[in-house]
């Protein structure tokens, strides 16, 4: 995997599209603050029409951080409006899936949804993340997500059965047996 340090490849003569994103109403306490649903897995690229938006809402942000392994490209900071943005790294391990912001005023977490996710799974993800109250982490909706796609999917069930032997599944904790033995 190669990572991009320094300049970033937005055009400065071509203003970004605008961010789709969602934030979580009001200010209870939650695992997320929202979500963020880029174009691309070029944070240089993305980043600036997401925080200009961010910073009309929460002030001046002063720093990001992401895991590196999900960007094709990843810039030391980003240039918004009159200042740049610090891009930072999270550790191996951490999640994949989250965008933390920094600023004087305090700390954000946004769920990153993959630039490739479909419309409809990215519509329940962008509304899961805003949740007012919301438990699940980054990670945890990702997961929930891809399992109820796999659910989704047509002849899923109908595998699930025959690979079981047409029996129905066995209950949370217990091992599933043949019957008739």
């Amino acid at each position: 995997m190669t990572v991009t340090l320094g300049r970033t490849t937005a055009d400065p003569h071509v203003p970004p599209p605008p961010a789709r994103l969602s934030l979580t109403p009001g200010a209870a306490p939650c695992l997320l603050d929202g979500a963020w649903w880029p174009r691309s897995r070029d944070l240089g690229r993305e980043l600036p029409a997401l925080l200009e938006r961010l910073e009309r809402r929460w002030g001046r942000i002063a720093r990001v951080t992401v895991q590196p392994a999900f960007w094709s490209a990843l810039p030391r900071e980003v240039p918004v409006a009159a200042h740049a943005v610090r891009v930072g790294r999270f550790a191996a391990g951490r999640d994949r899936y989250k965008l933390l912001l920094l600023s004087p005023a305090g700390r954000w977490d946004l769920l990153i949804v993959p630039p490739e996710t479909g419309p409809a799974a990215a519509g329940r993800l962008l509304s899961a993340a805003s949740l007012p109250g919301g438990l699940l982490t980054a990670g945890e909706l990702m997961d929930d997500e891809r399992a109820a796609a796999d659910v989704d999917r047509p002849g899923a069930g109908e595998e699930s059965w025959e690979s079981e032997g047409g029996a129905p599944p066995a209950p949370a904790g217990r091992p599933a047996t043949a019957r008739g033995r």
